[in-house]
């Protein structure tokens, strides 16, 4: 069950269910390949979509919906938060909310003013994480990425990853092996609830 009026970091669970997360798509490179990525493995994923990629390419995001993936609202323009006043980022969200139909909203960056989330707590279920992948970190290279997300992973996690052309290369081989190592060790892949 999704958290109430707070933030959502795991899911609790008596299972061994993970729940992958995709930020910043569709994109229309890199959200193909992770939706073929996932089929391979019979996984589901939650998809935090930026409106403006949405109305970019509606295709890519019919292909996420087609393919039995969940989606959620990740504001209209990726907005920082802390930079951006109250008024202006609630609009942003509902402006998403016209092309993303769900209830789950993660902000950008993974932070905002306690005024924003004051703002959106009742009418989103406001989803965080438990495993940051960093596969958009150049930094990192793609076996430190895989077994950091690994070492984290745990019943009920959610795990972040982003579908961006600047992580195609380090997802083409960590997501696999990710997908497979938790296949191995008995987890299964769940789509995150819509309801409120």
């Amino acid at each position: 069950m999704l958290g109430g009026k707070g933030l959502t970091w795991d899911i609790p669970t008596g299972g061994n269910e993970l729940y992958l997360t995709f930020d910043d798509g569709p994109d229309p490179v890199t959200t193909p390949v992770i939706l073929d990525i996932l089929k391979q493995y019979d996984a589901k994923g939650t998809f935090f979509c930026v409106g403006g990629n949405v109305d970019k390419h509606p295709d890519i995001y019919q292909m996420i919906l087609s393919a039995g993936h969940a989606v959620g609202n990740h504001g209209y323009n990726h907005l920082k938060g802390w930079e951006t006043e109250t008024k202006k980022y609630v609009e942003n969200v509902e402006k998403c909310s016209k092309v993303v139909k769900s209830t789950l909203f993660r902000p950008p960056y993974g932070k905002m003013k306690p005024s924003q989330h004051k703002a959106l707590r009742d009418r989103y279920n406001i989803i965080m994480w438990t495993v940051l992948s960093r596969d958009y970190d150049a930094g990192v290279d793609q076996e430190s990425c895989l077994e950091k997300t690994w070492k984290y992973t745990r019943p009920g996690a959610i795990i972040v990853f982003h579908d961006h052309q600047k992580t195609l290369e380090k997802l083409q081989y960590v997501l696999p092996a990710y997908l497979q190592r938790a296949k191995d060790s008995g987890y299964y892949f769940e789509v995150l609830g819509v309801g409120g």
